[in-house]
């Protein structure tokens, strides 16, 4: 019997900024339906590695693959411009800040990419925008324009927005830490809602009692290498390393 290939895999990742190395080497892999928290410090390199998946920073070593195909693969100019744009069509991102363009309405900002990009109809790409809407529970903002929405709702409609394009995976990077907090619960029942559909995701978060609710794996990165990795339930209740437990004891002591 064959080994399924991890979605996504990171081999041996390198990236610096200047004189300060920020991913010493990392592996990472991440299987189909599989959803991996990660957590650590800021500075610890969680942002980068993330981004470097999808290219938005290229690794100065390493290897990056997208379900059997590499992302950062030695291609120049024209030839690696369509590849990465190929390949970042397979990968949902949501960030921060929430990058919705505030000139479109809610609709025109989730059609915009599978009219474009995927060359989807404007009828089924509105069927598929109206049934995203339904989903993160905003079927009566699609006419809305972004200054009219909550920083929770603008950040639905940025998942809805990625899904869209109906990725193989969906990358997180600290999605709700930019929000109140009442606000942080709304987005996070959306993600636990892909989680149950079982869709990839790659989550880097600061709210460790999410990521215990909603991850199949966590990883602690500190100084840019994988501390330690493992199920909710031994990374939380009995971490192994030191550096682990003192990070975890401020979030988890209370």
């Amino acid at each position: 019997m064959s080994m399924q290939r991890p979605m996504v895999e990171v081999r041996g990742a390198r990236k610096s900024f200047g004189a300060a190395e920020v991913l010493k080497g990392i592996d990472l892999s991440v299987d189909r339906g599989q959803i991996v928290a990660v957590i650590g410090p800021s500075g610890s390199g969680k942002s980068t590695l993330l981004r470097s998946i999808n290219h938005l920073e290229a690794l100065d070593s390493g290897e990056v693959w997208l379900d059997g195909m590499q992302v950062n693969q030695p291609l120049h100019g024209q030839a690696f411009e369509r590849h990465i744009n190929k390949v970042r069509q397979q990968m949902g991102m949501v960030f921060q800040h929430f990058n919705l363009f505030p000139h479109l309405t809610v609709l025109d900002n989730i059609t915009m990419g599978p009219v474009i990009l995927k060359g989807m109809s404007k009828s089924e790409a509105h069927a598929l925008a109206h049934g995203l809407l339904s989903k993160v529970g905003l079927a009566d903002k699609i006419d809305a324009y972004p200054s009219r929405l909550s920083g929770g709702q603008k950040q639905r409609v940025a998942i809805a927005r990625a899904l869209a394009m109906q990725p193989k995976v969906m990358l997180f990077d600290e999605a709700t830490s930019a929000l109140d907090p009442e606000l942080v619960d709304e987005v996070n029942a959306v993600m636990k809602k892909l989680a149950a559909e079982h869709m990839t995701m790659l989550i880097v978060t600061h709210e460790m009692r999410f990521a215990g609710e909603v991850a199949d794996r966590v990883l602690f990165m500190d100084g840019g290498v994988v501390v330690e990795e493992g199920p909710p339930s031994e990374m939380f209740r009995a971490p192994q390393k030191e550096r682990t437990r003192t990070f975890l004891k401020k979030y988890l002591s209370a």
